[in-house]
């Protein structure tokens, strides 16, 4: 059951809308105390290429902002990131789902670099990108606090993806999936 404290109608969601979304937890399946490294290890969570598809006839930008940082770590080489990245987009090609842009940053979380999440370097990116994007007309979906964070940051509305619906106070809706997210959407 999703927990939300606005209503969704009340946003008039439309192409002029911008919707960011992190990847690990929410378009694939989090590996335990892990990297996805390979193509291979990443797997869609169940429905997010259909939400993702829906999501793009709704929005005017889709972006993907994630946090990286097993390439810091040395773990994966940018190479791979693009691999896995290349493999996610060729997927959600067969749903006719796809992102404006993605944007990773590979910095270490002892650095807070501007660029990693909770901080608005990639959100800001974007904008420099997209000069039409407006963060109060963005939506930015995430599974942990630092996605949130950094949507609260950059004065965007917020869903927080968790299973145990355990609500970070100041997310504006909580759900467990993409799935549901979207039906919240047509439902408004």
């Amino acid at each position: 059951m999703s927990e939300h404290k606005m209503n969704l109608s009340d946003l008039k969601i439309d192409k002029s809308w911008s919707l960011f979304l992190d990847r690990d937890g929410v378009i694939n399946e989090k590996r335990d105390n892990d990297y996805v490294k390979t193509v291979e290890e990443f797997v869609f969570v169940e429905g997010a290429q259909k939400a993702i598809q829906y999501f793009n006839s709704l929005f005017g930008r889709l972006l993907l902002v994630t946090n990286q940082q097993g390439v810091g770590k040395g773990i994966m080489t940018h190479e791979d990131l693009t691999e896995v990245h290349n493999y996610m987009e060729q997927e959600l090609l067969n749903f006719e789902a796809e992102f404006d842009q993605l944007y990773y940053c590979p910095d270490l979380a002892a650095e807070n670099s501007p660029c990693r999440k909770p901080n608005i370097g990639m959100a800001l990116q974007a904008q420099q990108d997209f000069p039409d994007i407006n963060f109060d007309k963005s939506i930015l979906i995430g599974d942990s606090v630092t996605d949130i964070q950094m949507g609260k940051r950059a004065g965007m509305k917020t869903v927080f993806i968790n299973a145990e619906l355990e609500n970070p106070e100041h997310a504006d809706w909580v759900v467990q999936s993409l799935t549901e997210f979207s039906s919240l959407l047509e439902d408004s």
